[in-house]
């Protein structure tokens, strides 16, 4: 159950982040990699130091996406 509590949470992050229409490319990404690397971040290390160090280092790899 907690699998789906996490699947149903991203789905509703990534809907919430595409309705950011103002942003540029590069922030964009950078959200989106912050969402994608606190997912993977929690997943492999299931506690909170993990989630966000894996946000922000996806953030920090979203930004530098396509530059």
């Amino acid at each position: 159950m907690k699998t789906i509590t996490k699947t149903f949470a991203l789905i509703a992050l990534a809907a919430s982040l595409s309705a950011c229409s103002n942003m540029s490319t590069s922030q964009r990404n950078a959200a989106t990699g912050a969402v994608i690397g606190g997912v993977a971040g929690n997943l492999i290390g299931g506690d909170t130091g993990s989630t966000l160090g894996g946000a922000a280092l996806g953030g920090v790899i979203g930004s530098q996406v396509n530059k």
